[in-house]
């Protein structure tokens, strides 16, 4: 209220716009495949797209591959709700927001702008903003500065450092065999002329064979020719019985045939 209102001259003036404003869609029409991806994410469905498939001749020993050409690309802006999605899943990079806004028409049917009218709004774009100062370079660019991996020049090898120590630097320690480190809970190898120390240090066991080992439950193997002595109170074992015939055996039902092999029944009777 203690301010003077300033009323921008517009159309004589030109307002001071965002960089980033959503004015209108500008299409690079070179970096569009024709993928749909804008068409079908659209929520309002106003891009129209058409194309058609080309063959490219192959070269030499190849073989002929093919690719989308765009026919035609329309945005219908009296249907459209700048929400921008089209912008954001496009992955080549051929839609960008533009900040004009000044293409208003007296008839709807205007505001369908095919893709010669996009590409127009494409020198408004501005241009992306600058990266920080203390931000970390992009890793292309760190990639293309690192010097190239070619063969060993071949010369005077580098001498070693001599192995002396100077005030206060500590003397490295000689690379140890790796195969002399033996596996936790295995015992060190004792050589052939090796002794214990008689200073309290136990020998070690030799390696005892994994096959005299038995598994729990098992008795001991027998010598051959001895016998194992039986308990004083333990009764002698039972002599097994013989395996029976099992032809012998009547099936549930049938009489025992007689051993004279024939005759008659007791209860049947004669003529």
């Amino acid at each position: 209220m203690l301010s003077r209102s300033v009323t921008q001259q517009y159309p004589e003036v030109k307002p001071d716009l965002p960089p980033r404003s959503r004015g209108v869609i500008a299409l690079v029409e070179e970096n569009c495949t024709s993928c749909m991806l804008c068409a079908r994410e659209c929520p309002d469905w106003c891009i129209y797209i058409d194309s058609h498939k080309e063959t490219l001749p192959a070269p030499e020993g190849g073989r002929p591959r093919q690719r989308n050409v765009l026919d035609r690309f329309a945005i219908d802006f009296s249907l459209c709700m700048y929400c921008g999605i089209c912008i954001e899943v496009c992955p080549f990079d051929a839609l960008f927001w533009a900040p004009e806004f000044e293409y208003a028409e007296g008839d709807i049917r205007n505001l369908l702008h095919e893709k010669d009218r996009l590409g127009e709004w494409v020198s408004s774009v501005p241009a992306p903003p600058r990266h920080e100062a203390n931000a970390e370079p992009p890793k292309e660019v760190t990639a293309s500065k690192r010097p190239a991996r070619g063969p060993s020049t071949g010369g005077a090898a580098k001498p070693a450092p001599a192995d002396t120590e100077g005030p206060g630097e500590a003397k490295p320690r000689p690379a140890r065999d790796v195969r002399a480190i033996r596996p936790p809970g295995r015992l060190p190898d004792q050589g052939a002329g090796d002794e214990s120390s008689s200073s309290g240090e136990a020998k070690p066991r030799p390696a005892r064979d994994v096959r005299s080992i038995r598994p729990p439950g098992r008795l001991p193997d027998r010598t051959p020719g001895e016998e194992t002595p039986a308990p004083a109170d333990e009764e002698p074992p039972a002599k097994p019985r013989a395996p029976r015939d099992v032809r012998s055996i009547r099936p549930p039902g049938r009489l025992p045939e007689r051993p004279d092999g024939g005759g008659e029944r007791p209860d049947e009777e004669g003529p």
